[in-house]
């Protein structure tokens, strides 16, 4: 597993990454277009540099995202940064664009806002959800797999599922990229078994 930073929560000052909450752009007061676009830019500079670092590893990775926890048409374009600027860094490093090959059609609970009791409607992460909930391609069978997500949390199982349905789906191998990792006490370290 690979990682750019530390998460944080959004009022925590140790916190260097508020353009990924700034993209989820979904708790009033929702972001201006200038703060989406900076938060893009922010992203894309971190993405750049991560996934090179990732790539020398590999002859050649197709990329693919976790979706989000709503149906993907349901999204309005302010809301979509995350996968917009993946897609952009992804063409520009000239990586395969899977960003298409998880697409999810039925709602499901959006895990950071179900604290507050904002979650929406849908099941909460469990074993082979994403199976059930989303659009798997034919196309990502034999192929090298970048799988990218915007903050990795232990023990929400979102992730994990995802790497599974990947796998079910024939994928060779892959590789999980999370641009935050939601801290929980002192960590020191970059990479993770």
């Amino acid at each position: 597993m690979h990682f750019h930073d530390w998460y944080y929560t959004m009022r925590d000052p140790r916190n260097t990454m508020r353009f990924i909450t700034n993209l989820k752009n979904d708790i009033p007061p929702y972001h201006s277009s200038e703060e989406l676009v900076n938060s893009e830019k922010e992203l894309a500079d971190v993405l750049l540099g991560d996934f090179l670092e990732i790539y020398d590893e590999y002859d050649y990775l197709t990329v693919c995202g976790v979706p989000r926890s709503k149906r993907e048409c349901s999204y309005p374009f302010s809301q979509m940064g995350l996968k917009r600027t993946i897609r952009s860094v992804t063409n520009e490093l000239g990586f395969g664009d899977g960003l298409d090959y998880i697409v999810r059609h039925t709602d499901t609970v959006c895990t950071h806002r179900a604290r507050s009791g904002h979650g929406g409607a849908g099941e909460m992460p469990r074993p082979g959800l994403l199976r059930d909930t989303c659009y798997l391609s034919p196309e990502i069978a034999g192929k090298d797999i970048l799988l990218v997500d915007d903050i990795y949390t232990p023990g929400v199982g979102i992730d994990e599922d995802a790497i599974g349905a990947l796998f079910d789906c024939g994928a060779k191998s892959v590789i999980f990229y999370a641009v935050g990792y939601t801290a929980k006490g002192n960590y020191s370290y970059r990479y993770c078994a």
